[in-house]
């Protein structure tokens, strides 16, 4: 900064500027208010429907959300500018004390065109002379040095702030130039280290690296920095060669059992850097998918891909690169494997080979189990990718089918779902404890549950989630399709149960309707047509249903109940619901062209039927489970069912409209609806208390050995559902209501048994 420029500096235009990004705060706090209250909060409890229940509300929760956006990152910018004046105001009163004192000292300091003369004056010098000259001129230097670095960094953090995306407003927050002026800073550093050949870097290169990346992984202006000044080929040769024992010998020989940690933070500032619209982090992203089928160096033979997919195991990465990269990955695997008539042998992991995943999970070497890791954080990347093609029709591969009857063979297309989760020969891979790795498919599965759901795995829905996408629905009809149609798909990797039946927990009314075998093609008799409008209106869905059969969804409900987390999802969400469809469908206030019938019993014998077939046919899969040692095996159900108890604490919500809310998954975390939430409430502690007391004692074995306990145990929280939605709405005919749940749940139970008998024969159990 010039010397004269500070001296003579008037900061009126940035106090003026100050004061107008606060008057806009002000404005755009009003603004976030009513787009989150008002806009947003009715859009929540709008009775959207068909199109509208997908597009028209996700999109309204989006752009209330670009308010909150707006208001975070004006307040960064305010903050930094004020910062950046109330400091160069600092510098320019330095800049006249320090001038002040020289005159005291006969010192005369004058401007000379961008910098500055200091003399002694011609009558009286100086009492220290030279000395007292140096050292004034010394001291101003370092105050315009300090202006300088204030500017300019006050600039490089707006710009990279304003810069993190092409369109809408950035969720970064700084609470002053030095935050973002540190974070610019300290991404510089770290990428020149991470730039080190790995023989040169010792462990303190890497406790920095670890503790640097770890504090700042979450900041989208260091992690765009960060990414775009190591680079893409140099993120690769970083991770590739920390992991080659013999180059990085130092560093490794100190801090291998801190790897993990260095890739999980590693990743989660790429993810971070990736959600950043920059024109450097745009290149980047593209020239990270080019690099992926390329070995990393000449003398390699590990490819890109491998490296890059350890470090997207944690973190939500930007929807299109993920996109991108797996359309390339799938290229990739595609020209190894033949279009998948075998093994992909270049991920198969050799004992030469690095070990690119640090967490004991498996090696690294197949690109596929990160990437669906990545997925997993992902669902509308997860959603695109699974119903990608694989291969179609007319290209050269072996997969075929009798699609039409006629006892002939013909290929059949492929979609990336149908190909990693019936198809693919997985590369042979081990933990580190010598055993076969389940992280491939377990990823698959928990890709999967994220893809069909529309959140992240692991989650439950929230009211913010949108009802089900037509993609989503398409893909649940094919999950449940291809695991009827051979369950040991699942049953031979039991570990995927708990996201598949956390899946199904979030389909319960389109399941619901599977159960009641009516119609739903556009060609049904006017008949036909009638009973599935009665159908949709008794287990009515928001947004786009996945239309499955009957037999599949039975022989698909029979497989996750052989596993105790699979079942527990299942059975609790299922209680939950049945709870809420008849607080739903007894409350008087329904408006009549929701309403399902006028003749109270029918409602509610329909309801308890369906929920009681759900219930019969989990224990069927149940009982198959537990035939053998049982009370071991049957008290882990009990445990399961007894662990969502912290899980739902935060509320009930429902899978069905509660008053003019449409929530698509039956268990949320925030209550929805006050009656809604109080019924299902009361019968799911109750089934949490008799799941906690029957994982204690010989209870829990005795169930699974007797189905009459199963059956007892389903009336029981039906009857009490029925009861409670009648006393909240003050029904006059409590008892007889109780009584048709009781025959309802009864007979439903009763047909799940013998229906899964009938769609299931290899099942079948004495009950």
């Amino acid at each position: 900064m010039d010397f004269d420029a500070l001296h003579s500096a008037n900061f009126k235009l940035l106090d003026d500027t100050v004061t107008d990004w606060t008057s806009m705060l002000t404005k755009l706090e009003t603004l976030k208010k009513d787009a989150q209250e008002g806009l947003h909060g009715q859009a929540n409890k709008a009775n959207w429907t068909g199109y509208n229940a997908t597009v028209s509300r996700e999109f309204i929760g989006k752009t209330a959300g670009e308010f909150g956006d707006a208001v975070t990152q004006a307040t960064s910018i305010r903050d930094i500018m004020r910062d950046t004046r109330d400091e160069l105001k600092t510098q320019q009163r330095l800049l006249e004390e320090a001038i002040e004192r020289g005159r005291r000292k006969n010192l005369t300091v004058t401007a000379n065109g961008g910098g500055f003369t200091v003399r002694e004056n011609p009558d009286k010098k100086a009492p220290g002379g030279q000395s007292d000259l140096d050292a004034l001129r010394d001291e101003l230097q370092g105050i315009l040095n300090k202006a300088t670095e204030i500017d300019s960094t006050a600039a490089t953090s707006l710009k990279a702030l304003v810069d993190l995306t092409d369109h809408g407003f950035s969720d970064a927050k700084y609470k002053d130039r030095d935050t973002a002026a540190a974070a610019v800073k300290e991404a510089e550093r770290l990428a020149a280290l991470a730039k080190k050949k790995p023989e040169d870097m010792t462990p303190a290169d890497f406790d920095a690296l670890k503790s640097g990346l770890e504090k700042y992984s979450g900041d989208e202006i260091f992690a765009e920095h960060f990414a775009t000044t190591l680079g893409p080929q140099g993120t690769l040769n970083f991770w590739a060669g920390i992991n080659d024992p013999r180059a990085a010998y130092k560093v490794g020989r100190d801090r291998v059992d801190q790897y993990d940690d260095l890739q999980k933070y590693l990743s989660l500032t790429l993810a971070t850097a990736s959600q950043a619209d920059t024109p450097e982090m745009s290149r980047w992203k593209v020239d990270m998918v080019n690099l992926g089928d390329q070995p990393i160096s000449k003398n390699s033979t590990t490819m890109g891909f491998q490296v890059m997919s350890n470090l997207m195991r944690w973190g939500d990465y930007d929807d299109r690169f993920l996109t991108d990269y797996g359309t390339k990955l799938i290229e990739t695997e595609k020209k190894m494997t033949d279009n998948g008539r075998h093994v992909p042998m270049a991920w198969q992991h050799m004992g030469m080979d690095p070990l690119l995943n640090r967490t004991g999970s498996d090696s690294g070497s197949d690109p596929m189990t990160g990437f669906l890791k990545a997925l997993a954080n992902s669902p509308d990347a997860a959603t695109d990718f699974f119903n990608a093609d694989f291969v179609t029709k007319d290209e050269d591969h072996e997969f075929e089918e009798d699609s039409d009857g006629n006892g002939k063979n013909e290929k059949r297309e492929l979609s990336n779902f149908d190909y990693l989760f019936e198809e693919r020969d997985w590369p042979q891979e081990r933990d580190d404890k010598g055993e076969d790795s389940i992280e491939g498919r377990n990823n698959l599965a928990q890709a999967l549950e994220a893809a069909t759901t529309g959140h992240p795995a692991g989650e439950l829905p929230t009211e913010d989630t949108p009802p089900h996408s037509p993609e989503q629905a398409r893909l649940m009809e094919n999950l449940v399709a291809s695991i009827s149609e051979d369950n040991k798909r699942l049953t031979d990797h039991s570990y995927m149960s708990d996201s598949i039946g956390q899946i199904a927990s979030e389909y319960l009314p389109d399941i619901n309707r599977a159960t009641t075998d009516t119609n739903p093609s556009a060609d049904a008799t006017q008949t036909e047509k009638e009973a599935r409008d009665r159908v949709e209106k008794l287990f009515p869905v928001a947004g786009s249903e996945a239309v499955m059969h009957h037999r599949d969804v039975s022989r698909f409900l029979l497989t996750i109940g052989q596993d105790p987390e699979g079942y527990a999802a299942v059975e609790v969400g299922q209680k939950a619901y049945m709870a809420n469809l008849m607080d739903y469908h007894l409350n008087p206030d329904l408006p009549a062209d929701q309403r399902y019938s006028g003749n109270k019993q029918l409602l509610v014998s329909e309801i308890a039927h369906a929920s009681g077939e759900v219930s019969g046919t989990l224990n069927v899969g149940r009982q198959e489970a537990v035939a053998g040692p049982a009370e071991e095996a049957d008290k882990k159900y009990e445990q399961s069912v007894a662990q969502w108890k912290n899980a739902v604490s935060g509320g009930i919500g429902t899978g069905i409209g509660v008053g003019v809310s449409f929530i698509a998954s039956p268990v949320v975390g925030a209550a929805v609806g006050g009656g809604a939430s109080t019924v299902s409430s009361l019968i799911l502690e109750e089934l949490f208390q008799d799941a906690e007391g029957n994982a204690k004692d010989a209870a829990g074995a005795k169930m699974g050995e007797d189905w009459e306990s199963g059956l007892d145990a389903n009336i029981k929280y039906t009857q009490n559902a029925a009861a409670e939605a009648a006393k909240a709405h003050k029904l006059p005919d409590e008892g007889d209501i109780a009584e048709w749940a009781r025959t309802g749940a009864r007979d439903g139970y009763q047909h799940g048994g013998d229906f899964s008998g009938r769609v299931a024969p290899e099942l079948q159990t004495d009950i």
